[in-house]
């Protein structure tokens, strides 16, 4: 098996070597690889937390502290957002714990739905939010804010509508 991908790996560099091709290319998405895409105005970065709505503040930031052994945050009120906030570093990422604050919250509607709560959205972080934002709009995605908020981090945040993001609820945050 092993000796078999060793073959296709080789046979995959003599190729990209012989086009003149990066290696990488060569597996990357035929997307990428398309010549009429012009450069990015804006990059997305890293991966800065998964949120999660907890029914539970307290019993999730236990579960996280006393069990997992994590870092965990104090909660934090967030009330333009209608949201407690909480934390949790894994050293690569963190997990947001979200929990509903005022009858408004969204994540109060989202947990009527999902009582025993679940994965709320992704935050990804982004080099330029003003220019992301514009071409998100350029390209009909739909944002939940008509301008950049500032979220929980102090940075500025803007929303996009799950159903034109494959339905996760995508969060950007100003790198």
């Amino acid at each position: 098996m092993a000796a078999s991908m060793l073959k296709v790996a080789v046979t995959c560099l003599s190729r990209c070597a012989q086009h003149r091709t990066p290696a990488a290319r060569m597996f990357s998405s035929s997307l990428s690889m398309r010549q009429d895409i012009p450069p990015a105005l804006w990059k997305l970065g890293r991966l800065n937390h998964v949120a999660i709505a907890v029914p539970d503040l307290q019993k999730a930031t236990a579960l996280y502290r006393d069990v997992l052994g994590a870092q965990v945050s104090a909660a934090v009120p967030l009330p333009e957002h209608g949201v407690y906030t909480v934390f949790v570093e894994l050293g690569n990422t963190k997990l947001e714990l979200l929990h509903p604050l005022g009858e408004k919250s969204p994540i109060a509607g989202f947990l009527q739905k999902n009582k025993a709560g679940g994965m709320h959205h992704i935050c990804i972080e982004v080099d330029d939010i003003n220019t992301a934002i514009a071409d998100l709009k350029a390209k009909n995605i739909r944002l939940l804010s008509p301008e950049p908020r500032i979220g929980a981090h102090g940075k500025p945040v803007m929303f996009l509508h799950p159903k034109d993001c494959d339905g996760v609820l995508v969060e950007l945050e100003q790198a």
